[in-house]
């Protein structure tokens, strides 16, 4: 069996220097690096996780939790995560909590002993429960804010607030928001953003029931739109796949849309940009918010100082679904 010493014998370095070179590449000169590699790969050597936390203290795996992975906006997050640690030679331990506090503790624990820190993608638990979590190893929030915690936000609140202004530019006075997940922290956020925005520009935001991310409850969303005879003139869905439904739902209803009522969504995770009209919608760097995570657990802040927070933005793509509203509306 090849042995690390082995390799370092062949690079002509000490085994410490080659244990950097393949679990800390950054920490070593970039020939140096090459020839460890280049000797690494010629005798099938792999430095796994446990001769990496011997030699170096750190195991090269990052834990990260989400709630669910049917919410279309998680994976791209586990991917930027992901993407970041292999530059490294790391790995992502995924867990998956079903939006339960419990399980989430559960699987923060079962993870806590074998990474080098938690990426907490929406946690559910308690800002003291995730306090007494960073005790322990690094972690990190995304899309959710705790005091005292590292975290990344993509600024989906700001995005809102663009979007509604848009809205409002075009003539819009009386607008609908569709949000959710119900119960979702960033989803506060978001209505905080839009009400203020729409009050702000003169109009009248009605906000309809917390929905999941599903094509289905647009559906549903659009039957009670068409039923209650809303008067409003433009409709904000927090999610691409709801709006995918509202699309469909109010076409089947006799709606036209932008002509009868325009359309929009805060993210751009599906389709919706081929759809006919294409659909107004946020640009949202979700890789990028994962890379931005992963950054922070290697970065996490020495005791007293202030923990850092990541602001990734977005960027409103204006497309045909939304239009001025109908005269006399």
């Amino acid at each position: 069996m090849v042995r690390l010493a082995d390799v370092a014998r062949a690079a002509g370095v000490s085994t410490s220097t080659a244990s950097r070179a393949l679990s800390r590449p950054d920490m070593v000169a970039a020939e140096t690096r090459e020839r460890v590699a280049k000797a690494a790969a010629e005798m099938g050597f792999t430095l796994n996780a446990t001769a990496r936390a011997l030699t170096t203290g750190h195991t090269g795996l990052v834990g990260v939790i989400v709630p669910t992975l049917a919410n279309p906006f998680f994976p791209p997050i586990v991917t930027g995560v992901q993407e970041s640690l292999t530059e490294t030679g790391g790995n992502v331990l995924l867990g998956v909590s079903d939006r339960s506090e419990e399980r989430e503790r559960e699987l923060a624990a079962q993870l806590g002993s074998r990474v080098d820190g938690l990426v907490l993608v929406a946690p559910v638990s308690g800002d003291a429960t995730l306090r007494e979590l960073a005790e322990r190893l690094p972690v990190v929030t995304v899309d959710r804010t705790t005091p005292g915690l590292p975290g990344v936000v993509v600024d989906t609140p700001g995005g809102v607030r663009e979007l509604m202004t848009h809205l409002l530019g075009l003539g819009h006075r009386h607008i609908a928001y569709l949000g959710g997940p119900p119960g979702s922290w960033m989803d506060r956020q978001r209505t905080r953003a839009a009400r203020k925005a729409v009050e702000d520009g003169g109009g009248e935001l009605t906000v309809l029931d917390p929905v999941p991310p599903q094509v289905d409850a647009g559906l549903a969303a659009a039957e009670h739109l068409v039923r209650r005879a809303e008067r409003v003139t433009a409709v904000m869905a927090y999610s691409s796949y709801v709006l995918l439904g509202l699309l469909m739902g109010l076409r089947g209803a006799g709606l036209r849309v932008p002509e009868d009522i325009s359309l929009a969504a805060s993210d751009d995770l599906t389709v919706i940009g081929m759809t006919q009209p294409g659909s107004t919608a946020l640009h949202v760097p979700l890789q990028e918010a994962g890379a931005a995570a992963c950054r922070l657990v290697r970065e996490a802040p020495h005791a007293g100082e202030r923990p850092p927070r990541v602001r990734v933005p977005t960027r409103l793509v204006v497309r045909g679904s939304t239009a001025p509203p109908p005269e006399g509306r």
